[in-house]
């Protein structure tokens, strides 16, 4: 990957220089920096669909909120069936009502 050749073509379609554009693309090359995985974006795309902060959502859904912020954060994944939970309150956000206790 030419780093510089990508710089170029990004700020000339930008119209302006990103000066931590280079060193974003060198920490990406190098495979250092902060990564987000599908199941991070899955946690938050569900909480923020049920329009439910970290707390209410980690209640809803019986969890510790500490775990629920370790999954958003990407520090661990959820277990698969949590995992098809979330799947269905992101495209069913209602259902975090049926949850309420």
């Amino acid at each position: 990957m030419d780093v510089n050749k990508i710089v170029r073509a990004i700020e000339a379609d930008a119209g302006e220089p990103l000066p931590d554009l280079r060193q974003a693309l060198d920490e990406a090359k190098a495979r250092v920096g902060r990564v987000t995985t599908a199941e991070q974006i899955l946690v938050r795309k569900a909480r923020e669909a049920s329009g439910l902060t970290q707390a209410a959502f980690a209640e809803r859904i019986s969890t510790p909120v500490a775990t629920l912020r370790d999954w958003e954060q990407g520090r661990f994944a959820p277990p698969g069936g949590v995992l098809c939970l979330l799947r269905l309150i992101a495209r069913h956000p209602d259902l975090t009502q049926e949850l309420a206790v």
